[in-house]
């Protein structure tokens, strides 16, 4: 009878960079083909290590969940808040807005790993994941609200304008064009999009 194949012996590597490596490969899952396919032994097939090599990193799948959660929200915040400038240039609104939407349409698809979870999540996604799409999805509404004040302020009044509803408006329009972006790029018209978003806010001009 011939023998097994004994599997490959797996170069040694930093701690770091193998952490990495992991909660890189269980991105790639989670991207690909959702939450639920995601195991210790899928990861260590995704990286080529073995199932020890995992183990000696985290003590569980829960433990590399939980941390490739805190990397992906700390790596999605810092992205949008370079993105959404909290001291925009009011006077020129159109240029502020057509550069932010080509800035967040260019980040989303410099980034389809961070954003796919966030934008297209399975019906799989496990609850403290959602919870924590709902919590950053607030902080960036939040971001949002105070530049729609900002404007509002040096337009000289709120009147009909209130900021929270157009902020929640905003991240609608945003989301679902961050989905499009990754399903169908060909389908959005950056300059259409940016265009139309300056029309509805056009009464917040200074």
């Amino acid at each position: 009878m011939p023998k097994a194949r004994r599997r490959p012996y797996t170069p040694r590597m930093p701690a770091e960079d193998r952490r990495e490596q992991l909660l890189d490969a269980a991105l790639q899952i989670i991207a690909r083909d959702g939450y639920g396919a995601l195991s210790i032994e899928s990861i260590s097939r995704e990286a080529d290590v073995t199932r020890p090599v995992v183990y000696n990193v985290f003590d569980g799948l829960d433990a590399l969940l939980f941390a490739l959660l805190d990397r992906q929200e700390r790596r999605a915040l810092d992205q949008l808040a370079a993105k959404i400038s909290l001291t925009p240039d009011l006077s020129d609104l159109d240029g502020y807005l057509t550069r932010t939407v080509r800035d967040l349409a260019g980040m989303v698809l410099g980034d389809p790993l961070t954003w796919r979870p966030i934008f297209l999540a399975h019906g799989g996604t496990p609850v403290a994941v959602r919870e924590r799409i709902d919590r950053d999805r607030e902080v960036v509404r939040k971001r949002m609200q105070q530049v729609v004040e900002l404007a509002l302020t040096l337009r000289g009044g709120r009147d009909a304008l209130d900021p929270t509803i157009v902020s929640h408006a905003l991240i609608g329009i945003g989301e679902h064009f961050g989905r499009l972006l990754l399903e169908r790029p060909e389908a959005v018209d950056l300059d259409h999009l940016s265009g139309t978003v300056s029309a509805m806010l056009a009464t917040m001009r200074p």
